[in-house]
């Protein structure tokens, strides 16, 4: 048996990577038995998804990195979409290789960095698409952001759905059942996927399955192609039961 030392870089106000991550690694087991997985966390202080809180809050990732690299993880993620987003086209890129910088400076070694806006971009390529639906808890301008960031990668946004939830510890408290409404008002005539969480701290996990049952197209969420990118970066299938079909057995 094989243990993994998981490295998290998360918002402060953040509920649901440190939950969704876990769950998906522990339902993995069911299949892979062999792998185990320990999660480690540091945090960067924000409460309100603003651009400026969102800016003060990307300037202490550096920070977090040398901490998680005192316990030398074995993969390290920057577990906030909106945040990588919200500073300019591409910046996962930048921080992707700050962080690991920082991490290899800190550590001696090098430690695989992904970051979550560059693992959604990431899954969408390896899914084929080209059209795309999106759900976020964000206000409308915000939304903009993430959209024109995610179409910048390539991709063309035909719809999405602001739920405008400016309170990050709010959105960790939304119920992940009403995705299941919101998914129907959400416009996917002509998209080959639907992003129903496009925010790491909206939950999604428990109805992830439930939906993607009832799509044809892929179903995914920023914290599934978090997952997906991890186990990639660890060299393992990178296969879930229930978590959508990016992360299909």
């Amino acid at each position: 048996m094989t243990n993994h030392r998981v490295g998290m870089i998360v918002p402060s106000s953040n509920t649901t990577m440190e939950t969704e991550i876990p769950a998906m690694l522990r339902a993995r087991a069911e299949i892979r038995p062999e792998e185990q997985f320990t999660f480690h966390s540091s945090r960067m202080r924000m409460q309100h998804v603003t651009p400026e809180q969102l800016t003060r809050m990307d300037a202490d990732s550096l920070r977090c990195a040398a901490e998680l690299a005192d316990a030398r993880v074995d993969v390290m993620a920057y577990a906030c979409l909106v945040a990588i987003m919200a500073q300019s086209r591409g910046y996962h890129a930048v921080s992707e290789r700050k962080l690991a910088g920082v991490a290899e400076a800190e550590s001696g070694a090098p430690i695989p960095v992904l970051s979550s806006a560059g693992a959604l971009t990431e899954a969408l390529a390896h899914l084929n698409a080209q059209k795309i639906s999106v759900v976020t808890p964000y206000m409308k301008p915000l939304t903009a952001t993430v959209c024109d960031y995610i179409e910048y990668e390539g991709f063309h946004v035909v719809d999405s759905l602001s739920l405008e939830v400016p309170d990050n510890l709010a959105v960790g408290r939304l119920d992940p059942q009403n995705l299941l409404e919101h998914a129907r008002r959400v416009d996917t005539a002509g998209a080959d996927v639907l992003v129903i969480s496009a925010c790491v701290q909206m939950p999604s996990l428990p109805v992830l399955d439930a939906l993607q049952k009832q799509f044809d197209i892929p179903v995914l969420s920023a914290a599934a192609a978090t997952t997906w990118r991890l186990l990639r970066c660890l060299g393992l299938d990178p296969v879930v039961p229930r978590a959508g079909a990016l992360l299909a057995p």
